[in-house]
C-alpha cells in the first residue's frame, strides 16, 4: 500500500514524526515535501530551501520516497501518485485548510483512495517554533542569500520602504490573508530619499554611505528580511565597489544604482530639472566595478534606467538594458513617472523575449492603480512600494500635534494614536 503525506518541514518537530510513524502503519510513506515556490506562494519563504528539506526527510525513519509538492493544494499529487491512503491531522476540519481537504477528498474519492486524519499533536506549532527562531535572529550571509532565493521561488516579490527600525518592524510583521492565502511583505528598499528626509535633509546624496550603513544596521538588529539598497548614481566606480563590499559585509541584499551622473536630482522631477544620464560605457564601467567587488554571486547590482524618466524613448531604454545585462547586471530597474503603465509594459514585453530569466524591477509609485497581478503578469518579477511609509507618519504626526496645539490637551488625539500598552507589546522585552 501506498500512503500519502503532505508537508513542508522547514521546522521539523515530533508532530511530524507521530504523523509519519502513524502513516507508516498502512504502508510505504511517501512525502509530498512542498517546494519553495508552493510555500512562498502562500507564507513566507521557508529558512532551508527544497533539497536541504528533501535531505531531512529523506533520512526520517518510515519515509520511502520524497515527492515534489508544487501546489499547496494536495490534491494535485494525489492524482499523478494516486496513494491507497493520505494521512493528515485533523487540524483542517475548518479554517483557510478547509477548502483543500474537500479537494483531496473529491480526488481520494476519483479512483477508491481513503482519507485517515489523526488528531493534531497539542502543544506544538511550526508558526510559533518560527516565530521563536525569528526572534533570536539571522546572520548577515543568511540575509544575504534571501533576495536571490525569493526571485527563483516567487513570481513577484513584495517590497516596503524602511526608513527606521519601527518603520521596519510594521514591515517584517504586517499580514493580511487574501482568498486563503498570506500576503506579506518580502523585503525593505532602504531609499534614499526617505532616509534623507528622515534626517531633514534634501534629496541630493547628502547622506553619506556610513550614515546609510548605520540606519540599515538599526534596522537588521530587530528584523530578519532582506534589504535593497537604493544608492542613487553609485558614485565613482572605485567608490561603488568599496561600498558594495561594505554593504554585503553588513547583509544587505542587492544595491540599485542609477544611469545618471552629476547631483542626484529625483527621477519624479524628469526632465522638469536639469539631470544628465550617464553614457552606456560609463555606466557599464561602474557595473562592472560593483560586481568585482562584491564576495559572493548572492549580492546582486541591479541596474536602473532613467531612459523614460528622461524622454530618451524606448529604443534607448533597450539598449541600454542590453548592455547592462550583458556586462553581468543581476537585474533591471525600469523607472517611469507616467500615470499609466503603458511603456512600463511595453518594455517589460520587449525586455522579456531577449532576457526571459533576468528579473524585472519596478517602482509603481507614479501609476498606482495597477495591481500586482498585473505587474506579474506583465513580466515584473519585484515591486518596490518606495516611499510609502515615510509619506503616511509625517501628515499622521502633523495632525496629531495640531490638535494638541488646538485644544489645549492631548485627549481629542487618543483616538489617532497607539496606546501605551500596545507600544510596550510591539517591542520585545520593553514589558
Amino acid at each position: 500500500m501506498v500512503v500519502y503525506v503532505g508537508m513542508s518541514l522547514d521546522i521539523i518537530h515530533h508532530g511530524h514524526i507521530n504523523i509519519i510513524k502513524k502513516a507508516a502503519e498502512y504502508g510505504d510513506v511517501v512525502v509530498g515535501l512542498l517546494t519553495d515556490q508552493a510555500i512562498a506562494d502562500h507564507k513566507r519563504l521557508p529558512a532551508l530551501g527544497y533539497e536541504q528539506r528533501k535531505i531531512i526527510v529523506e533520512n526520517i525513519v518510515g519515509v520511502t520516497q520524497v515527492y515534489p509538492q508544487d501546489e499547496w493544494d494536495y490534491s494535485h499529487n494525489i492524482i499523478k501518485i494516486k496513494p491507497d491512503y493520505m494521512v493528515h491531522g485533523d487540524d483542517w476540519l475548518d479554517g483557510p485548510l478547509a477548502p483543500i481537504r474537500e479537494n483531496v477528498l473529491d480526488a481520494l474519492n476519483s479512483y477508491g483512495g481513503k482519507l485517515i486524519e489523526i488528531p493534531y499533536t497539542k502543544d506544538v506549532s511550526s508558526s510559533e517554533l518560527s516565530r521563536h527562531t525569528n526572534s533570536v535572529g539571522i546572520s548577515p550571509p543568511e540575509r544575504t542569500r534571501i533576495l536571490k532565493r525569493l526571485l527563483k521561488s516567487k513570481k513577484l516579490s513584495r517590497v516596503i520602504e524602511a526608513h527606521s527600525p519601527i518603520s521596519a518592524l510594521i514591515g517584517e510583521h504586517e499580514q493580511a490573508v487574501v482568498d486563503g492565502k498570506v500576503r506579506e511583505f518580502d523585503a525593505f528598499w532602504s531609499s534614499s530619499l526617505t532616509d534623507s528626509t528622515e534626517m531633514g535633509k534634501p534629496d541630493i546624496e547628502a547622506l553619506d554611505i556610513t550614515s546609510r550603513l548605520h540606519n540599515i544596521n538599526n534596522i537588521f538588529e530587530v528584523t530578519n528580511k532582506p534589504l535593497i539598497i537604493d544608492f542613487d548614481t553609485g558614485g565613482k566606480p572605485e567608490h561603488f565597489a568599496f561600498a558594495v563590499k561594505s554593504m554585503e559585509r553588513l547583509g544587505i541584499s542587492a544595491v540599485i544604482i542609477e544611469d545618471k551622473t552629476g547631483l542626484k536630482k529625483n527621477s519624479l522631477f524628469g526632465n522638469d530639472v536639469s539631470q544628465t544620464q550617464d553614457s552606456i560605457e560609463d555606466f557599464c564601467l561602474k557595473i562592472k566595478a560593483g560586481i568585482d567587488g562584491r564576495l559572493t554571486t548572492d549580492f546582486l547590482v541591479i541596474a536602473r534606467i532613467e531612459s523614460l524618466i528622461l524622454e530618451k524613448g524606448m529604443d534607448d531604454a533597450l539598449e541600454r538594458a542590453r548592455a547592462y545585462v550583458e556586462i553581468g547586471a543581476d537585474a533591471i530597474m525600469i523607472h517611469s513617472r507616467e500615470k499609466m503603465p503603458d511603456e512600463i509594459f511595453e518594455f517589460a514585453r520587449l525586455f522579456k523575449l531577449e532576457y526571459p530569466y533576468t528579473p524585472l524591477v519596478c517602482v509603481p509609485t507614479s501609476y498606482n492603480h495597477v495591481y500586482e497581478e498585473e505587474l506579474a503578469k506583465s513580466g515584473f518579477n519585484v515591486v518596490i512600494y518606495a516611499n510609502h511609509l515615510m509619506r503616511a507618519s509625517y501628515p499622521a504626526m502633523k495632525s496629531v500635534a495640531n490638535q494638541i496645539l488646538l485644544n489645549g490637551r492631548s485627549l481629542e488625539v487618543d483616538t489617532q494614536i497607539i496606546s501605551i500598552k500596545e507600544i510596550l507589546k510591539l517591542i520585545p522585552g520593553t514589558e
